[in-house]
This record gives structure tokens, C-alpha cells and sequence, in this order.
């Protein structure tokens, strides 16, 4: 509704000197197999807040997401590494939003429900990602201290004519907002989806509808040349890229 780039999403990718362009779908379960995801991990958030804290020092103020592995989210030092890297880069926790999912909660809550307490504690911010698929219920929007909900791109990208993805979308977005919680509504392809989510109440968006994925030079310039067009437009739908 404002119009105005609020945050990234970190996303990864791997550019090999032989093999080209390697898709995650490939080198993120290998990691996972061969216990690599950890480190993985730690490495894109730690890359992750050294670049917002270098556009923050830029003047460019931007939340930034960044997913979380199921065997990073039992790390009992998790907190405290979240915590130091913030710190050392001058972001603050609540610019940082860890994404994870319902099924990582569900696989082992003895060990992830209180990490996830004391991330919150911190003051970062919680997401649930991928809602509506999987393990994903509004039972997991009571229990967990999350502040946002991530609705699944396969309701959101077919919801202009799909009648029951919109309802599906929708019945997400209200009762989540009614709770107070950050609604992003994943897969804003076109700007109709945009359209039909602002009348909704979504709060953010992503989507190719706005921007495809960028380096961070290029979205730095983005950012900046969006507010700068936000200014001189008025009064649109909310995005985030």
C-alpha cells in the first residue's frame, strides 16, 4: 500500500568455474548429506549482515532475510552466533528475519522451541515460510514466536484465476493480521496478484512483478532509484524485494 522496498531475501547460488550455474536444488541437499549445511549457513548469514551493515552505513536502511537449515535451527549456540555477527556488523536484530518452516519445528520442538525463544528474545524476527504446505497450520501461529508468515508461492501465483488458491490466500492473510502478525505473500509475478493482495491486507510481497534477483550492488541501486519513484507516484501497493 505504501509503495515503498522495505527488505531482501538472501537468496543462494553457486557459480562453478567448469559446471556453470549450479542449482540449490543440487549442492543444498549434498550439503545437507554430507553435514556441510551448518557451516553452509553460518557463512550466508554472516555475508548477509557484513553487506546490510555496509548499506546501512551507506544510508540504505533494509531488513534482511535469510532462510535457516533444520540442523542450524538445533544449534544450541545459534542465539549467541546470531547475536555476535549483528553486533560485528552493526545491524540490529530486529533488521534480521530468520525464515523457517513448520516441519523443522515439528522434526525435534525439545531442542528448537527454545532456541527459537531466545532468538526472539534477541529481538530478532521470526518467520514461517512456505505456510500452508506441509506442517504448516494456524495452530504453529499460537505456539511459535514468530512475528511473520510466509504464504507459498503455489496459492499466491495462480490466485488471479484460481478461485480456491484466492480463498486459500485470503483465509491466511486475515486471521494472521487479526493476530498481528506480518503477512508476505510469495510469487508476486504480475501486478494484478500485487493488486488483489493489497485489497487483502498483505503487507509484503516478492516477486518478479517488481524485480528479479540482483547482486547487491545492483540492488542497492535498485532500492534506491524504487523509493526515489515511490516518492513521485504516490500512494501503491507495499513490496519488498
Amino acid at each position: 500500500r505504501t509503495g515503498r522496498a522495505l527488505g531482501a531475501e538472501v537468496l543462494l547460488r553457486w557459480a562453478h568455474p567448469d559446471h556453470g550455474a549450479v542449482s540449490p536444488s543440487e549442492f543444498i541437499p549434498l550439503a545437507e548429506n554430507t553435514g556441510l549445511i551448518v557451516p553452509l549457513t553460518l557463512h550466508v548469514l554472516d555475508r548477509a549482515l557484513r553487506q546490510a551493515g555496509q548499506w546501512r552505513r551507506e544510508g540504505l536502511d533494509v531488513d534482511i532475510a535469510v532462510n535457516l537449515s533444520a540442523r542450524t535451527l538445533i544449534e544450541r549456540d545459534l542465539p549467541e552466533r546470531v547475536a555476535e555477527m549483528c553486533h560485528r556488523h552493526g545491524v540490529p536484530t530486529s533488521a534480521l528475519v530468520l525464515e523457517v518452516t513448520a516441519s523443522m519445528v515439528v522434526a525435534d520442538p525439545a531442542r528448537a522451541l527454545p532456541i527459537l525463544s531466545r532468538l526472539h528474545e534477541l529481538g530478532v524476527e521470526l518467520s514461517i515460510d512456505d505456510f500452508g504446505t506441509g506442517y504448516s497450520s494456524m495452530e504453529y501461529l499460537k505456539l511459535l514466536p514468530v512475528s511473520e508468515v510466509k504464504i507459498d508461492r503455489s496459492f499466491v501465483m495462480s490466485m488471479a484465476h484460481d478461485a480456491r488458491d484466492a480463498a486459500i490466500v485470503a483465509c491466511t492473510v486475515q486471521p494472521a493480521s487479526s493476530l498481528g502478525l506480518r503477512v508476505v505473500a510469495e510469487g508476486v509475478e504480475t501486478r494484478e496478484i500485487g493488486r488483489l493482495l493489497a485489497e487483502l491486507g498483505c503487507d509484503l510481497g516478492p516477486g518478479y512483478s517488481f524485480a528479479r534477483a540482483l547482486p547487491a550492488a545492483e540492488f542497492a541501486t535498485w532500492v534506491t532509484h524504487d523509493r526515489a519513484k515511490t516518492r513521485s507516484m504516490g500512494n501503491v501497493i507495499a513490496l519488498s524485494a
